[in-house]
C-alpha cells in the first residue's frame, strides 16, 4: 500500500518561529518596565486578557 505525501497549504511551526523572531527583534533592547508595557499594549490591541485577572 501506497501512501500518498500531500503539500503543506500551513506549517504551523514556521509561522511560530516567524512570529517568535519577530517578537525578539522588537523587545531584544527592552528593560523590565518598557517589556511589561510593550506586552500590555499588544494585549489591548488584541481584545485578549491575561490569566487571572
Amino acid at each position: 500500500m501506497e501512501t500518498k505525501q500531500r503539500k503543506k497549504t500551513f506549517d504551523a511551526i514556521d509561522m511560530m518561529r516567524e512570529i517568535r523572531d519577530k517578537i525578539t527583534e522588537e523587545t531584544q533592547n527592552m528593560n523590565f518596565e518598557q517589556l511589561k508595557k510593550y506586552i500590555a499594549d499588544r494585549l489591548k490591541k488584541s481584545h485578549l486578557k491575561t490569566i487571572g485577572r
